[in-house]
């Protein structure tokens, strides 16, 4: 049976999740976030970012946080900037524009949006009131090719966005990758500071299912609990949720698992470097492009499976392979054997 290194959900849960959720099966508690866990779980999450005024609401994916955020701090005629490789532009089925929201799509080499990038969107739609007004800007940290925002980096985009009146939402579906990144700079304080809203993604980093969307502008706080029951997003037994991010949050073990998928990601990149290959993205997360013959993407394919990410024009192709929270070291060093006798 051929290991999978196609995304990084395909385990279940964290056992110390799914011991929680056993341990606490039959205490009865409050409906629809109210019980005890997810209000521990939000007090957690609040005083690792160092923010108490922040706003913390439980989801169960990351498709639905962009979808119920996006949709909710947008007037109609308002739309969203990202980069062309972002989430919601590419895979989600058209999630946003079904809202009646534009997405305007930016190439980015290295997948991470830049005030420039921006400033020629905003320029192109002057024929006021007859073109949408652009009003948030998508990012996500890390992106969809692995790469990740500096501190610098993302001062500046919020100070460009603040100046724009545009609101910066970032998507962290695996924000935890971003943050342990041997050469991150930023800490989850900072992104509390420098972003509009963001959220924390559960499901690819341990939990069983969960996002938790944290909205840090108290303008776009008041009354979003109704966005989240009209869009089916609050859960009669919010519990499911509070409970996984109480014990993701409690001594460390979120960051702890997004270390190690990173780390096993790193020695993969380390073993197609010595093998001679070249890489489409420099990344330092869970995710790794590794440029292949065909020859050597049959043969690494016999054992393992991953996703074909670009073809390139001279016939090879860039290969993603994703680590997971649960990615056993054996595995890799399976891998890294193989990789070693690719011609």
């Amino acid at each position: 049976m051929k290991y999978s290194f196609k995304n990084d959900y395909a385990e279940g849960a964290h056992p110390r999740v799914l011991e929680a959720l056993a341990l606490t099966n039959l205490t009865q508690q409050n409906g629809y976030g109210l019980d005890d866990y997810s209000q521990e779980a939000q007090r957690l999450i609040k005083l690792q970012m160092e923010s108490e005024n922040s706003a913390v609401h439980f989801v169960s994916g990351g498709t639905q946080a962009n979808l119920i955020a996006i949709s909710a701090f947008l007037k109609p005629h308002e739309s969203v900037v990202a980069a062309d490789t972002g989430h919601i532009f590419t895979n989600e089925s058209g999630a946003i524009e079904a809202t009646g929201h534009k997405v305007h799509g930016i190439y980015s080499e290295d997948g991470k949006l830049k005030p420039e990038d921006i400033q020629k969107v905003i320029d192109a739609h002057q024929n006021i009131p007859h073109q949408v007004k652009q009003k948030l800007v998508y990012i996500s940290n890390s992106t969809e090719i692995g790469t990740h925002y500096s501190k610098n980096e993302l001062k500046d985009l919020y100070a460009f966005c603040r100046a724009k009146n545009l609101f910066l939402f970032m998507d962290g579906a695996r924000l935890g990758n971003a943050l342990m990144a041997d050469n991150n700079d930023l800490i989850l304080k900072d992104i509390a500071e420098y972003t509009d809203a963001f959220y924390l993604g559960g499901t690819k980093n341990g939990a069983l299912i969960g996002e938790a969307i944290i909205i840090n502008n108290a303008e776009l706080q008041d009354e979003f609990g109704y966005h989240l029951k009209q869009k089916g997003a609050l859960l009669a037994k919010g519990r499911l949720l509070g409970i996984q991010f109480q014990e993701l949050f409690r001594e460390g073990l979120y960051f702890e698992l997004a270390a190690h998928a990173n780390q096993q990601a790193m020695k993969l990149k380390s073993a197609f470097r010595d093998a001679g290959c070249e890489m489409l993205s420099e990344t330092f997360t869970n995710q790794i492009f590794p440029i292949l013959t065909q020859q050597q993407i049959d043969a690494l394919s016999a054992n393992f499976d991953f996703y074909i990410w670009k073809k390139l024009e001279d016939g090879r192709a860039a290969i993603r392979i994703l680590t997971s929270w649960a990615t056993p070291l054996e595995m890799v060093d399976k891998f890294i054997a193989e990789i070693k006798n690719i011609k």
